[in-house]
């Protein structure tokens, strides 16, 4: 890869930091520029661009609950809304070339038409999980609504490039039913091998040769492979930790990606034009979301950030388009038009998610909601009981929290975490008083209930933005207990103590102090400084 390459990606990605976007939207811009300058999509950048993607649904498997695919929010939302969308842009075109607006569309067939409707239809699982990442909310309930409702998308994707390109899977495709009784074998190889080099290369192993190449091998779509895979381990206790140390080589590979989609575009003014234009069927995709999710018994603010989140068009668009052109089905410009309008559709949607709070509050806060008897379980008020200390973020730091304020000062406490498989196991392997809650939500706050007799709030949630957030909510709501937190980088430490809280613990430097404390006691036989968090756990 040329070094202008690398640089304008990096002046890219800092741009829109410095705007407070996220990166890929400088990534894209400076896909786009180089496009401008005379260089082209080439191997190189597309080898490291699939294997970014390959990577992102692998730790997407490792993250997901199979059973979330079962709901109906999740299977009969994608259906109806792909269903929906596909007509509806295929009638507003067939509309269009009756009146004679446009002569693009004049010697289009109708079924030209429903192939365009239903690329449009899909949202992008990269731009969304990466968003979703970002904020540290992956594991909220809207974000495991939207992953759900992506997965479900790229099975029907799978479905109609089988269909379309003829490629039938291998006969030997049933084969691939035999990982599933080799899921536990592979479930103790990853026991033994640590946290180092080896967990990671066992990572590449099982996304890019397991998952991706077999399943090619095969006649079966390549990225499904990995993402089967990773749903087959989502279960160990150590997937969160292969999923973390595959983060920032799956970061690296995907600025490729978004790098590679500006590329690939070479537009004309009418092109450009045509990409704006299919902007703004984008409200309508968020729209039609927000009236399909209520439907399944979810809170406004749930189906709202749900919708606003998949108001994007999809990289699969791109596939679709270009099959299409190669089968003859379309014209070449519709390629330059969706490969644009997947670009913009990522720019709006990250400046859209970033307001996303601001947007609920100004659009949906004050609409009624559903009562809460009539809520799914995970969306209703949650009642705090006699708690008096409150932790969040329920990781190894939150759980020695919690055992030190139960175990020496006799609070009863309750745990709080956006992560319901976390909570489950906690549920059998301990006699913790815990609760499903996404603190990064500002409707949670409003859905506590008997929040005077509590006297400590823990936030030891591992993302710096969410304990922001939180802080923000407490202090909007005049909290007046006390709080405490923790930072992993030393510039966060002012930063929440101007938000009000109390007790700060710095996690990299109370490690060592609770080590030299317990190390002391041992010696010396003598009571240890009181830490805020247990040193056996950090």
């Amino acid at each position: 890869m040329e070094p202008i390459i690398i640089l304008v990606a990096f002046a890219g990605g800092l741009a829109a930091s410095f705007l407070r976007l996220p990166p890929l939207t400088g990534f894209l811009v400076a896909g786009f520029a180089l496009n401008f300058m005379g260089y082209e999509l080439n191997d190189n950048i597309q080898f490291i661009a699939d294997l970014g993607v390959t990577l992102l649904l692998f730790t997407i498997g490792l993250k997901l609950d199979v059973r979330s695919l079962l709901k109906a929010e999740i299977w009969g939302g994608a259906t109806l809304h792909m269903l929906l969308t596909t007509a509806g842009i295929a009638l507003l075109f067939m509309t269009l070339k009756m009146l004679g607006l446009t002569a693009l569309l004049s010697n289009m067939e109708w079924s030209s038409f429903v192939l365009i409707g239903f690329a449009l239809s899909f949202s992008s699982t990269v731009f969304v999980v990466k968003m979703l990442e970002e904020r540290s909310e992956s594991q909220s309930i809207y974000g495991r609504i939207a992953i759900g409702v992506l997965v479900m998308q790229d099975i029907f994707a799978v479905i109609f490039l089988s269909a379309s390109t003829g490629k039938i899977p291998s006969v030997w495709a049933f084969l691939l039913l035999g990982l599933i009784p080799l899921a536990p074998i592979l479930r103790r190889l990853l026991d033994r091998l640590g946290h180092g080099e080896m967990q990671v290369l066992f990572g590449f192993l099982l996304s890019l040769v397991i998952g991706y190449a077999l399943f090619e091998a095969l006649g079966v779509k390549g990225d499904l492979g990995a993402l089967l895979i990773g749903m087959l381990l989502s279960t160990h206790r150590a997937a969160p930790g292969l999923a973390k140390s595959l983060f920032n080589i799956k970061e690296l590979f995907l600025v490729a990606f978004f790098l590679s989609i500006g590329l690939m575009a070479d537009p004309s003014w009418d092109h450009l034009a045509w990409a704006f234009a299919l902007q703004l069927l984008l409200p309508l995709q968020v729209v039609l979301f927000m009236l399909l999710l209520p439907r399944f018994r979810l809170r406004l603010r749930t189906s709202f950030l749900t919708s606003l989140g998949l108001g994007n068009y999809s990289e699969f668009s791109l596939i679709v388009a270009s099959l299409a052109v190669t089968a003859g089905w379309l014209a070449i410009d519709w390629l330059v038009i969706i490969a644009l309008a997947v670009s913009l559709s990522f720019v709006f949607s990250a400046i859209a998610n970033a307001y996303s709070e601001r947007l609920y509050q100004y659009f949906v806060a004050k609409r009624p909601d559903l009562p809460a008897e009539k809520l799914r379980p995970q969306d209703r008020p949650l009642y705090l009981g006699d708690a008096q200390a409150i932790v969040f973020g329920m990781g190894r730091i939150g759980r020695g929290a919690y055992q030190r304020l139960q175990e020496k000062y006799n609070l009863r406490v309750l745990g709080v975490d956006n992560n319901p498989l976390r909570i489950e196991h906690l549920h059998k392997v301990s006699d913790m008083c815990l609760a499903e809650g996404d603190a990064s939500d500002s409707d949670f706050w409003d859905k506590l209930v008997n929040t005077d007799q509590i006297q400590l709030i823990v936030l030891a949630m591992p993302y710096h933005q969410g304990n922001v957030f939180a802080l923000k909510q407490l202090q909007h709501r005049r909290f007046k207990g006390k709080i405490a937190a923790i930072v992993q980088y030393e510039e966060e430490v002012e930063i929440l103590r101007s938000l009000g809280a109390n007790a700060i613990f710095y996690v990299y430097d109370g490690a060592g102090q609770a080590l030299a404390d317990s190390a002391m006691h041992e010696l010396l036989s003598m009571p240890p400084a009181h830490t805020a968090v247990d040193p056996v756990t950090v």
